[in-house]
């Protein structure tokens, strides 16, 4: 099998495999506002399923959690909708001329090379020194342009991480695991700036998380994944969904129940964004 790039005049660029399988007409059509559109993806490997008929979309302004144990998947689905792994059959969808900024889930710092925050945050793509000082601030690591990196606290590298993978104002962010080594605090604190910059600025966000509680309070949709899509949709429906329960534990749903977002619209249950609603209007069962 050969996978094909090429772009079309719809504005997306096509990656996909001849031989997409007999569930390919299962999937339904790419959705055409989405950034990267992916359906019916499968890979095995030593007669091992990795992933199983996997259709997912990541739209403009939106942030959807990838959450699920571990072996479920998560980081090989990343690295398809990156470009770095070719699924066995599926097909991938990209925006023409997307970018794509990525925050690795692991970020080892070699304390025997000097490297300070502003030239790391440089690597990623020869931004203007004016630049690359903006994106800092607005990460809330301004000060720290001129500390060498292996003298960062995890929290304060993981807003230089972000930081590297915003300077290239990127269309679409990616981030993996970005609160690994950063306190509780911390992380309500990240994800709350992760949820403004992606209001401000109109990129999507891919989280891949294994901090439920408080990555789903930011999330507009969440995938629930273990090989396969065990349920997605908006947070309060995936948390009270069973399979939810089953992979994490009912006192997970539960404690899901502390934490709410809010903002200038709402979703369906499957995660459609709607117009706000009336103040006279009470949600249906069909919607929150």
């Amino acid at each position: 099998m050969v996978l094909h790039e090429h772009g079309r005049d719809d504005g997306h660029e096509h990656h996909h495999l001849h031989d997409a399988g007999p569930d390919a007409h299962l999937s339904p059509a790419h959705d055409a506002k989405a950034l990267i559109s992916a359906r019916g993806l499968w890979l095995a490997r030593s007669g091992r399923a990795i992933l199983q008929g996997v259709d997912i979309d990541i739209r403009p302004r939106e942030i959807v959690t990838l959450i699920g144990p571990n072996g479920a998947g998560k980081t090989t689905l990343v690295r398809m909708l990156l470009g770095l792994q070719a699924p066995d059959r599926g097909e991938i969808v990209r925006r023409k001329g997307l970018v794509i900024g990525y925050a690795p889930q692991r970020m080892e710092v070699d304390r025997a090379i000097p490297l300070d925050v502003g030239r790391f945050v440089a690597l990623a793509g020869g931004a203007a020194q004016e630049k690359i000082e903006r994106v800092l601030a607005e990460v809330g690591a301004g000060q720290l342009i001129e500390r060498q990196l292996s003298e960062l606290s995890g929290g304060e590298l993981q807003r230089v991480v972000l930081a590297r993978a915003l300077v290239r104002s990127p269309h679409l962010l990616v981030l993996d695991e970005p609160v690994r080594g950063v306190d509780y605090a911390g992380e309500a604190e990240l994800y709350t700036l992760i949820g403004r910059l992606c209001s401000e600025a109109g990129f999507g966000v891919l989280l891949v998380s294994h901090d439920l509680h408080v990555v789903m309070a930011q999330s507009d949709r969440v995938i629930c994944l273990n090989r396969h899509v065990c349920c997605s949709g908006v947070p309060q429906s995936v948390a009270l969904h069973p399979e939810y329960a089953r992979l994490f534990g009912p006192q997970a749903a539960r404690a899901f129940g502390l934490y709410t977002h809010s903002h200038d619209h709402r979703h369906d249950l499957a995660g459609e964004p709607r117009p706000p609603m009336a103040p006279d209007r009470r949600p249906s069962d069909q919607e929150s």
